[in-house]
This record gives C-alpha cells, structure tokens and sequence, in this order.
C-alpha cells in the first residue's frame, strides 16, 4: 500500500534583490516563497509521494496564491489553515555583488505561528493526522509555536505514535528564533524523544548540544529513542545509524551554486525513498542526489525538468 505524509510548517513570502545598484537605487524585486518543510513537500510531491502540507495562511491574495502553487506542484492543501484578517509571513533576501546573502525577517504576526493556540482547532488538526503514515517537522516549525502549543504538538505525537504512526524531524536550528540555547536544548530533547527518524545536521547538533564527534549525536539520540538516523555532513556525506547498521553514504562532488534547500531536498529524497521500501543506506544516495541537483541551481525549488529521474 502506497505511504502518505503529512508536513507540519511555516512557508513565508520571499522578497529578493541584488544590491549595489548605481546610485543606491534597489533593483526590481522578484516574488516567491520558501520554507523549510513547504521545500521538502514540494521535492516529495514531485518524487510520487502523496504529501499534505500543514500550516495557517491568512485570507489575503498572496496566501491564495502560494497555495495555488503548491497545489500545482502537487502538494495537498486541505489542512491549512486559513486565518481572517491575517496575512503570510514576509522575508527579504538581499545579494550583494561578491554573491553574499542578508536575510529580513518580517514574521511576528504570521498565522503559521497561531496554527495550534486554540486547543479545540488542535484538536481536530491532529484527528485529521491520525490518517497519515508520516508526519514530518523542523526546528523552525519547533520554534514558531509558543510553548503551550508546542506541548500540545508532544502530546498530539504521543498518541500518533501510539496508534501506529511515525515521525521524522530535522532540527534545523534558527538561534534568532529562539530565547536562548538552553530553551531549544528543552525543546529539541522533548521532539526526539518522539522521533522514530532524525535527520539532523551535524552543525546544528553541535551548536545546540555542544557535542564534540558524529558518535556523541548518534548516542545521544540513540539514548533518547530515534530507532533511524541521517546525519547530514555536508560535502562529507551522511552517516546513517539503524539498530542493524551504521554506514557513511558519500556526497555527490558538485560544482555549488546556492545551498539553499540542501538539507531539505536531502530529507525529500531520503523520506521519499524509505517510503517506497528502499534500505537506510540506499535511501541517503537518493538523498545525495537530488541535493547535488538542486544546489547547482540558484533558489531553493529547482525547475520541475532538472529533476534527477529514478535511479
């Protein structure tokens, strides 16, 4: 029977422009969109995954026309929530001409961040849940919740768990979003403690939990319950932790363009493949690949034909 998954997320509006005009001018900005786990249900969808994204959108016309895109990319959308009077989330990428980024946030007031305040709207999101095979989320999405909602998230994967589901997490770690390390520590070890699939970045394990080796993540998770893990490395591959087997998979060498969506497409190509029954390891190569494409090409949502085609 084919598996489903369910993204749990924020994806914002996305200003860019070059800076350094003559005369100080700005040049033209160009429109789009990103987001950490909204990235990885796009690169899915595209792979044959059926995949819902989850996440609260105001009543305005640009979240009418994000969820136009996502849904021609083939990416559900029932479980949005789509809040009155509210309007997405916004970013500013700036460029400059040595090819340096800047990013601006304008994200206080997103919806995204009110998705579970009302407990009886929570409640009713996660008994829609229960029908997916997998649900997946980030750091980022961690993070935008107060703590009362992100206790009742635990709670909500808790009971998943329970009734059969499974969960994958990638901690991607945003310091400017949190108060303080110690809060994210707290956060981190509460989500992995109902994570069947971790799929962190070594860097991000070690600015958050001070960890010195790749094995103090794998016994820390370990230790904590992730029964799979996908250390993401970079350019020095990724080292994949089952209770049958540890093996490191080789990176892809490539020519980069733009990292962004690395770790997103890497965590597509990974889901997608242990999805359609492949082994840990075989799955971390269909990581590597799709994220090697997708880092040759500028943005974080390559063009639909640059796809790598199936192995």
């Amino acid at each position: 029977m084919a598996k489903n998954i369910a993204l749990i997320g924020e994806c914002m509006l996305e200003l860019t422009h070059q800076t350094g005009a003559p005369g100080g001018r700005c040049l033209p900005m160009n429109l789009s969109y990103g987001g950490d786990t909204l990235n990885a249900a796009v690169y899915l969808a595209r792979q044959g995954i059926a995949v819902d994204y989850v996440t609260a959108l105001g009543d305005d016309p640009m979240s009418a026309w994000m969820t136009e895109q996502w849904r021609s990319e083939g990416v559900a959308c029932g479980l949005i929530d789509y809040q009155a009077d509210t309007v997405p989330g916004l970013y500013l990428i700036e460029t400059d001409k040595q090819g340096e980024r800047s990013f601006y946030y304008w994200r206080e007031s997103a919806p995204a961040r009110r998705l579970l305040d009302d407990p009886v709207k929570a409640k009713h999101l996660f008994s829609q849940l229960e029908e997916r095979d997998w649900l997946c989320l980030s750091g980022i999405t961690l993070a935008i919740f107060s703590e009362a909602a992100r206790q009742r998230l635990y709670d909500a994967l808790a009971d998943y768990r329970r009734h059969g589901g499974r969960v994958a997490f990638d901690s991607n770690y945003r310091p400017k979003l949190w108060p303080s390390r110690e809060s994210t520590r707290e956060a981190y070890e509460a989500m992995y403690r109902l994570t069947d699939l971790a799929l962190p970045t070594i860097e991000d394990e070690q600015l958050v939990f001070g960890d010195a080796e790749q094995s103090d993540i794998v016994d820390r998770l370990q230790s904590w319950g992730v029964s799979e893990i996908a250390l993401k490395m970079g350019e020095h591959g990724c080292l994949v932790v089952t209770d049958q087997d540890r093996e490191l998979v080789a990176a892809n060498p490539v020519r980069v363009v733009d990292t962004t969506s690395a770790g997103d497409s890497f965590n597509a190509g990974y889901l997608a493949a242990r999805l359609k029954g492949l082994s840990a390891a075989d799955a971390a190569a269909v990581g590597h690949r799709l994220a090697s494409v997708v880092i040759q090409h500028s943005g974080a949502i390559i063009p639909r034909d640059a796809m790598p085609k199936d192995p």
